[in-house]
């Protein structure tokens, strides 16, 4: 790996290379991992807390591990308001398969990023990539922006439902089942009759949806506690990655979300840059204190700061 030319010449001293910027070893890592990665296959989850997410991650690995594949879990957690760091720790709550040679676990709090992902989540995919997994799963918080922040990273978005998930409407006003690859109704084996009931309910919607939805959009039921579906799910998905790559989607996929990779980081940089500018750090107590009374617009007051960055 080579380091930014101002610090390319640390020599292994020990200080200097502590004093090289977090992010200048960031881009030069991921740089140097770049070439290597594109060859996992990118499978997102996302699903309303309970819906059992981190018990058929498990279930999933484990089945695939069996197989002889090296499977990598980026588990974003929700955070705490006081600490920022996870609350609900799913590496715990994911044992068996955290402990085993084939497979690596890695949660990160979310922090506040909007999108339920931790911010630096598409880096840490590429890195997965890079040491040479087969697979990588991303599951997020299952909140707000999760879905869509997910769907735009990986090559398949899995949306995890509850067999009384609710009725058809509900289903398109949350807006979600768009942009599905798959919608999964876990939990099947508590009550399979509310199981089927979801399932032809959330299988109505998509007719209804028609070309808003992704053509390839299915709805699968199983028991991630018991381990059954798991086979019929991966024959789902396996299909489907054929599909996406022989028609050229699944390049095309990743070029749009490269793009999109630029632009986030580009907004994160300016925001960065903006809350480091010296003349905005010195302007923006009194703004604020004259937005909360009342005395400045809000509008007025953005356009005020941003124009202190010229």
């Amino acid at each position: 790996m080579r380091w930014p030319s101002n610090h390319a010449n640390t020599d292994g001293n020990i200080e200097e290379l502590l004093a090289v910027p977090v992010d200048a070893v960031m881009d030069a890592l991921v740089g140097a991992a770049l070439p290597h990665s594109g060859g996992s296959f990118r499978l997102g989850i996302s699903g309303v807390p309970g819906v059992g997410k981190s018990t058929f991650i498990e279930a999933l690995g484990l089945h695939l591990v069996a197989q002889g594949l090296r499977v990598a879990v980026l588990a974003v957690d929700p955070s705490s308001s006081l600490s920022g760091g996870s609350i609900l720790g799913d590496k715990t709550r994911m044992e068996r398969l955290s402990t085993h040679e084939r497979a690596f676990i890695r949660p990160s709090p979310a922090s506040g990023t909007l999108g339920g992902v931790a911010e630096k989540t598409r880096e840490a995919m590429c890195l997965c990539e890079a040491a040479g997994f087969d697979v990588v799963i991303v599951e997020t918080v299952g909140v707000g922006q999760s879905e869509v922040a997910v769907a735009g990273m990986t090559d398949m978005f899995v949306l995890m439902q509850l067999p009384n998930a609710g009725d058809e409407l509900q289903a398109i006003k949350k807006g979600v089942v768009e942009l599905a690859d798959l919608v999964l109704i876990n939990k099947a084996d508590l009550d399979e009759a509310a199981a089927l009931r979801a399932r032809a309910q959330i299988t109505g919607a998509l007719r209804w949806l028609g070309p808003h939805t992704h053509a390839a959009s299915r709805v699968l039921q199983l028991s991630a506690l018991k381990g059954t579906g798991l086979d019929e799910f991966w024959r789902e998905v396996s299909d489907f990655r054929v599909q996406q790559a022989a028609s050229g989607r699944l390049a095309e996929r990743r070029r749009a979300q490269d793009e999109a990779w630029m632009w986030e980081r580009i907004a994160a940089g300016l925001r960065q840059r903006f809350d480091q500018h010296p003349a905005i750090r010195a302007a923006l107590p009194r703004m604020s204190a004259e937005v909360r009374g009342g005395a400045l617009p809000a509008s007025v007051a953005a356009r005020r700061l941003l124009d202190l960055m010229n």
